[in-house]
């Protein structure tokens, strides 16, 4: 029930910032769907800062990933890798510059799989590679291109995007999630911070500055285009973070009873689940 009234809340908030965005602020179709990575990410923030004990600041056993599920995400990972072309460029409606965000996005997801494998094993005591910054900075790049990935016509302008990208995901949870989780009270399980809050956070940045960069004989004109896209980044992370802070005082309600923090890792807490003997008896029934 928790998880309906989230989605609820967070779809409906989502959509009325595409609608502001789009219809109010007149923002391109495939601009505006990339604030999806930015609104998820601080949506999710502030529900975790929400949501933050105490007793959470050191991970518990169940939530460390084993052997199994890192393959599971590896695989997710890949197969995000090779189709994130298809979702920078699948809204843009222009030949060319839908051909433009494919390569870009190709660009920058090279460079930070590059500065992903480099930064991870600069980082590591022993010099191994973090299964965590892998799977999460890989896609740093094409999280942040999303913006302007039709816009950039400098194939080495997208690569440095990627380099940069890749370098704040590795450096983030390697350096920062550790200290500035428990300073904010936040608890980010899997580093959707520094995987997709940051980097898009970064990319929508950069749009606004290619904006000012490529018309600047001509900022009278281009200078409200730039403002009106900090105000729907602005309006972004805003109607995320209150999005965020209605549903986790939603989840906080006594009225879903919730389990206690030391149960928030266990599946059985939240499932009503048969015992052992149970499944043993019925499917004794069953083969008789």
């Amino acid at each position: 029930m928790q998880l309906i009234w989230m989605d609820v809340v967070e779809v409906t908030v989502f959509t009325v910032n595409r609608w502001v965005a789009v219809t109010i602020l007149q923002i391109q179709s495939h601009v505006s769907m990339m604030h999806a990575h930015l609104f998820g990410a601080y949506f999710g923030f502030m529900v975790s800062w929400t949501l933050y004990r105490s007793s959470l600041s050191r991970k518990a056993e169940k939530e460390r990933s084993r052997p199994i599920s890192d393959m599971f995400a590896v695989l997710g990972t890949l197969f995000l890798w090779i189709l994130w072309p298809s979702f920078n460029s699948a809204l843009i409606e222009e030949e060319d510059k839908k051909w433009t965000a494919i390569y870009n996005t190709y660009f920058v997801m090279a460079t930070s799989t590059i500065a992903a494998f480099s930064l991870s094993a600069a980082t590591s005591r022993n010099g191994k590679l973090s299964m965590a910054h892998i799977q999460n900075a890989t896609l740093a790049g094409g999280i942040a291109l999303g913006f302007s990935a039709s816009d950039i016509q400098q194939p080495w302008i997208a690569m440095v995007l990627g380099l940069a990208a890749g370098t704040v995901s590795v450096l983030g949870t390697a350096c920062l999630q550790e200290r500035l989780d428990p300073a904010l009270k936040i608890h980010d399980t899997c580093g959707v911070h520094y995987t997709f809050g940051l980097p898009s956070l970064l990319g929508g940045i950069i749009h606004v500055v290619l904006i000012l960069t490529s018309h600047r004989e001509n900022l009278s004109v281009f200078g409200y285009s730039a403002l009106i896209e900090v105000g729907a980044l602005s309006l972004s992370l805003c109607l995320s973070l209150f999005g965020g802070l209605i549903t986790g005082l939603i989840l906080t309600c006594k009225l879903w009873k919730a389990p206690p923090v030391t149960k928030y890792f266990d599946d059985q807490a939240y499932w009503e689940l048969l015992d052992s003997e149970h499944n043993l008896q019925e499917g004794s029934e069953l083969h008789s």
